[in-house]
């Protein structure tokens, strides 16, 4: 790398999660968020600030029922022993709350080998009682991130543990291949990079039913698989079907980035395919579009 970067998720490729790391956003998009700093070899003390917006807010591979375009701002410290802390704040454009939600959380940094590096951490999301936002069934994660540079491509698998008023478990696989231009834009000191892949999120989705029981009349009913004179259903008859561990997501992504000593602008275009969707949310396939700065004092 020419500049110590700061990572991000996405498993997205956070990372994602799926809102991942320390990248548990509106999922991976995931809002993009912030890593932690895994990518520097000798490790440094370091602040950064980003702000990011998106044009609809994305958890483990689920939407809400209509988009929900959203502006967050992160802040991360980096210790060089390892540790890191972290917080964010998200804003939801068609939300009636100021701030839909406050993330903090904080966790380790570890390099096994120049190739094997990962980190395990601690969320915890507190959300504004009338946000509309699909995660906020779920106020902790656990996350245990861990991934393996081949030369050719860089494979990361995200290990997630959500609970709160339900709870849920992750596995989502990142394949990535980063790349930078050897030539300058306007100096010396600048230069573009690449970072496509795709990702492949496993898991359950307590957190559906648990949204839909939390925000009545804010789901898209399967008229074309019910009788539409009928009520819409009893959400808990769905508890068996949410509980089943399934794949629920596939999705590609290409992030473009310009880079400085200091800090990165970052335009990220996602495709994403869900899988496994109950008739009471119809999620469908769907472009994400995610514009990112964040600024790194070290």
């Amino acid at each position: 790398m020419k500049n110590i970067c700061i990572l991000f998720v996405s498993a997205m490729f956070i990372g994602t999660s799926a809102y991942a790391g320390t990248g548990r956003v509106f999922s991976n998009f995931e809002p993009v968020r912030l890593k932690a700093d895994t990518d520097t070899v000798i490790r440094k003390q370091s602040l950064s600030l980003g702000v990011s917006l998106g044009s609809d807010a994305q958890f483990f591979g689920r939407t809400g029922t209509q988009k929900y375009p959203f502006l967050n701002a992160d802040i991360i410290y980096n210790a060089k022993s390892g540790f890191f802390v972290y917080g964010s704040l998200y804003k939801v454009f068609t939300s009636i709350p100021v701030i839909d939600e406050t993330d903090v959380g904080g966790g380790y940094l570890y390099r096994l080998s120049p190739k094997f590096t990962g980190n395990i951490s601690y969320t915890r999301f507190i959300f504004n009682r009338d946000a509309l936002i699909i995660k906020s069934a779920s106020s902790n994660d656990i996350n245990f991130n861990n991934s393996y540079d081949w030369k050719i491509m860089k494979t990361g698998v995200v290990l997630d543990y959500l609970f709160g008023e339900s709870s849920d478990f992750f596995v989502t696989i990142n394949n990535s291949k980063y790349f930078e231009t050897s030539w300058s834009i306007f100096d010396d000191k600048d230069y573009l990079s690449f970072n496509p892949g795709f990702q492949i999120i496993f898991g359950t989705q307590n957190f559906v039913q648990k949204y839909s029981m939390n925000h009545p009349g804010k789901f898209d009913y399967d008229y074309d698989s019910h009788d539409p004179y009928l009520q819409p259903p009893i959400f808990p008859q769905y508890a068996g079907y949410n509980s089943e561990f399934r794949m629920l997501n596939y999705s590609i992504k290409i992030p473009i980035a310009y880079n400085r000593p200091h800090y990165t602008f970052e335009f990220a275009y996602k495709y994403s395919v869900p899988f496994n969707v109950e008739g009471i949310l119809r999620n469908h396939r769907e472009s994400f579009y995610n514009l990112t700065f964040y600024y790194l004092f070290y």
